[in-house]
């Protein structure tokens, strides 16, 4: 990666434009319920305080892989998530970053829309 790709406040979130739009384009192909779910949890790790742009790189794409593998085996998305969605992507953040603080608000975001995204499928 050049210094350019890693500079700035969009490339440490989100890392390179070309893997953060190759990730996307992963995510669009799922089946609509785990695009939902993949999308909020997505929504949700935005809030984590960025370490680098080569972890949120790799964290991003093991999202994409988990949920690729689990349509691909047709696995509920509450089997992925469990019951606390808040719980499982804290620890999945966990290892790629220390973290941050995240919103009540987002915590209940990211429930209510894995809710329905479980419920979808």
């Amino acid at each position: 990666m050049s210094q350019d790709e890693k500079s700035g406040f969009i490339a440490k979130a989100i890392g390179p434009k070309k893997h953060w739009r190759a990730y996307r384009a992963r995510v669009k192909d799922l089946p609509e319920s785990y695009r939902a779910a993949a999308e909020a949890i997505e929504r949700y790790l935005m809030n984590f305080v960025p370490t680098d742009a080569d972890s949120n790189t790799s964290m991003f794409d093991d999202l994409a892989d988990l949920f690729e593998q689990a349509a691909a085996d047709a696995t509920a998305i509450r089997e992925i998530v469990g019951e606390d969605p808040v719980e499982f992507v804290d620890a999945f953040a966990q290892n790629y970053s220390q973290g941050g603080y995240v919103p009540d608000r987002a915590r209940t975001q990211l429930t209510d829309a894995i809710t329905q995204a479980a419920n979808e499928a």
